[in-house]
């Protein structure tokens, strides 16, 4: 079912952000807001023309723009050639689903959130970096792909249930990437002082 990924994911982020994160954060209600507007605006959208927009995705992108505005102009350089490198990459998974669909042995949310998650983490090494990259590269990639399947009349539904399921799936991978490099490095601190009170 569309959106179950999504809806299950956003919803444990705004939990664990309205409820578990530290009061003293000052991003706190801010992302509390952001992901709730995602969440009601998920299943609206506007018509126009053959295509259809829908709200949470665009307020997604809209969003990623006003926090990258924020960036300094060297970050906010290497995070917009980022997220066309990403919009690319989304664009041609898109289209090898459509001329050549024997490929996807997997389901495709699946195989496109390893692709994308795996670039995004080879792009940068910081999650809101990755988090922001990939927000802006793969809805600028829906723009892009809506924008060439108009020339053969198709329509087609941007920021869609579908998508926000892909945006989930690949921001839950990069996120369990990051707590397991956050483990690793824990534990090697661990041994590591272990280690030093053996030789003293």
């Amino acid at each position: 079912m569309e959106g179950t990924l999504f809806y299950l994911i956003f919803w444990m982020l705004w939990v664990y952000v309205t409820f578990i994160l530290s009061k003293q954060n000052p991003y706190r209600f801010k992302l509390a807001a952001i992901v709730l507007v995602i969440i009601i605006f998920s299943d609206r959208y506007l018509t126009i023309g053959n295509d259809k927009i829908y709200l949470g995705g665009l307020f997604l992108l809209l969003f990623t723009y006003l926090f990258l505005s924020f960036e300094k102009k060297g970050a906010m350089l290497y995070l917009f050639i980022c997220s066309l490198i990403v919009s690319i990459a989304y664009i041609t998974f898109l289209l090898f689903e459509i001329f050549d669909p024997i490929w996807l042995i997997f389901k495709r949310e699946w195989m496109m959130g390893a692709v994308i998650g795996y670039l995004a983490l080879l792009l940068h090494k910081d999650l809101k970096g990755r988090l922001l990259m990939i927000a802006c590269g793969t809805m600028q990639g829906e723009f892009l792909y809506a924008y060439f399947i108009s020339n053969y009349q198709f329509p087609y539904s941007i920021g869609d249930l579908s998508y926000l399921d892909v945006f989930s799936l690949i921001s839950g991978i990069l996120v369990g990437w990051k707590m397991l490099e956050s483990t690793i490095t824990t534990l090697q601190h661990h041994f590591h002082f272990l280690e030093k009170e053996r030789k003293l």
